[in-house]
């Protein structure tokens, strides 16, 4: 087995008033929470925050840290009155949603791409795994990419939108995939045709620089890692680190195999079922990656275990992955838990007050 890569997250958060409206301040929030522990970063919505952990080694240590830092932002927030809020869309309908947040380089997004960049504020959560070199990288997103929809189902956390239940479990990964370079990555032949490619949409000006890199799987610009992309910000850190923790693992696992060629699934077919996974998450089927045959998520989630469960052993990861996702089996993933929050009352309040942190 390889040496056990390092490991990292990104989440996303809104940030709400007292009424769960959407507030400008994220900003000021940002400004207000940035320690030497831990990096706190402005969005391209001002009603966005995003966290980063620190580099972690294992599954636990990155809960303490995640929590940590969401505890920390809650905060930040209350001392404004206002909340943050674990779901990757916005729950509540805004007659003026707030603005991008006033840099160079987001005001020029906002120029360019329109109401792509100025509509469908999204929450994600991307797990970094680090890499030996960038050509390895590329090698194993070519070997993970089938396994793209069964994370995606699993994190679904963005069923409602602007006060409407959208009839997805993962609205957030429809509204993303409006972007011209977001998606599924390619399989690539090589890292000089990753680099071909990244070349040929920034001369199409589908992107207008490096950072609109947003295929699901990509090469990170600053560290060095494998970035994930695939899933939407999750009610709870502990999902955030179980997710985490199998992306570690897949990558693991995949990295002694690279001797073997990827399966090779085609793009549409991939894009078809993460629009599949975006629509029902784990209460519907997905094709198999290996084998192509439409089969339940629930058993996609196990087979994904089984996959992956000599690496989990060797990283120190398989109970805290075992004993959490036997709570997702129990209580649903996020999608599912808002949904069931909603159920009681009709009142999107009650999910608000589910998805708030503390």
């Amino acid at each position: 087995m390889e040496q056990i890569p390092t490991f990292g997250v990104e989440e996303e958060f809104l940030l709400v008033d007292e009424q769960g409206h959407l507030s400008d301040r994220g900003p000021e929030v940002v400004e207000a929470s940035a320690r030497p522990d831990g990096d706190v970063q402005r969005e391209l919505a001002r009603s966005q925050v995003e966290l980063a952990s620190e580099v972690c080694q294992d599954a636990a240590e990155l809960l303490d840290r995640l929590t940590h830092f969401r505890s920390r932002l809650a905060g930040e927030a209350g001392k404004r009155q206002l909340r943050l809020v674990a779901t990757a869309t916005p729950l509540l309908a805004e007659q003026h949603p707030p603005g991008i947040t006033p840099t160079p380089r987001y005001r020029r997004m906002g120029e360019h791409f329109g109401l792509i960049a100025r509509t469908g504020t999204t929450c994600g959560c991307h797990v970094h795994v680090r890499i030996p070199d960038r050509a390895t990288g590329v090698r194993v997103s070519n070997h993970t990419r089938p396994w793209l929809p069964v994370l995606l189902a699993l994190t679904a956390n963005s069923p409602f939108d602007g006060g409407r239940d959208t009839r997805y479990s993962s609205w957030r990964y429809v509204l993303w995939s409006r972007w011209p370079s977001a998606g599924p990555p390619p399989l690539f032949a090589s890292l000089d045709d990753y680099e071909s490619r990244v070349a040929a949409l920034l001369e199409a000006g589908a992107m207008l620089d490096r950072g609109m890199i947003y295929w699901d799987i990509r090469l990170s610009e600053k560290r060095p890692t494998l970035e994930f992309r695939i899933s939407d910000v999750t009610a709870t850190a502990r999902e955030a680190a179980t997710l985490a923790a199998l992306v570690r693992a897949l990558v693991l696992t995949e990295l002694s195999e690279l001797d073997w060629p990827p399966p090779r699934v085609p793009g549409e077919v991939l894009r078809a079922n993460l629009w599949r996974a975006a629509r029902d998450g784990l209460d519907g089927s997905a094709l198999h990656p290996e084998t192509g045959r439409l089969t339940p998520v629930p058993a996609l989630v196990g087979q994904l275990v089984e996959r992956v469960r000599p690496a989990l052993t060797h990283a120190g990861d398989l109970d805290f992955v075992t004993e959490s996702l036997a709570w997702v089996r129990e209580h649903g993933n996020g999608a599912q838990r808002q949904r069931r929050a909603y159920a009681r009352r009709q009142e999107l309040c009650d999910v608000i007050d589910l998805l708030s942190l503390h």
